[in-house]
C-alpha cells in the first residue's frame, strides 16, 4: 500500500502531525486507512485537503467555516453562489472585527498619550483602566475616557 505516513503528510503540507490528528478529530479530514501494522496512510487527495484547509485559514476562515467550504466543495448540489454567500458573510464578520480593532487601537493610543511616564506604575492610567471593573468585559475600545480634562 503506497502513500504518505502522517509524518510525510505533515512535512509535505508544512504542518505538525498533531495538526493532522486535530483535523481528523474535528471532522475536517476523513479517518485515514491504516496499514496492517496500524500506521495511518494518506494519499495525494489528503495533501490537497490539508493545503485547502491551511489556505482557507490564511484567509481568516474558522475551522467551522472551512468545514462548510469542504462540504460545498464536495457537494453535487451546491453552487458557487453558496460559496459566495459564505465568503460575503466572512467579509461582513471581518468588517465588524476591523471596526472593533480600530476602536481598540484608538483607545490604546489615547491611554498611551494620557500616561505620564514619570509616575509609578500604580498611577499609570493604562493599568488603572484595565483594572477598573466596569470595563472588564467590554472590548470595543470606544468606552475609554481620558483622565485629562475630566472635571467630574
Amino acid at each position: 500500500m503506497g502513500g504518505y505516513t502522517i509524518g510525510a503528510l505533515a512535512s509535505a503540507c508544512g504542518v505538525r502531525r498533531d495538526t493532522i490528528r486535530y483535523y481528523e478529530r474535528s471532522g475536517l479530514m476523513p479517518r485515514p486507512d491504516r496499514t496492517a501494522s496500524g500506521y495511518r496512510i494518506y494519499d495525494k487527495g489528503d495533501v490537497d485537503r490539508v493545503n485547502f484547509i491551511k489556505t482557507a485559514q490564511s484567509l481568516g476562515f474558522t475551522l467551522n467555516e472551512i468545514g462548510l467550504l469542504l462540504s460545498l466543495r464536495g457537494s453535487d448540489t451546491a453552487s458557487a453562489a453558496d460559496v459566495v454567500k459564505l465568503t460575503e458573510d466572512k467579509i461582513r464578520s471581518l468588517s465588524i472585527k476591523l471596526k472593533q480593532l480600530k476602536a481598540i487601537k484608538q483607545a490604546l493610543e489615547q491611554l498611551v498619550a494620557d500616561c505620564p511616564i514619570d509616575v509609578p506604575a500604580s498611577a499609570c492610567p493604562i493599568l488603572m483602566y484595565i483594572s477598573h471593573p466596569p470595563h472588564r468585559h467590554r472590548h470595543s475600545g470606544n468606552d475609554y475616557r481620558p483622565a485629562h480634562g475630566d472635571n467630574s
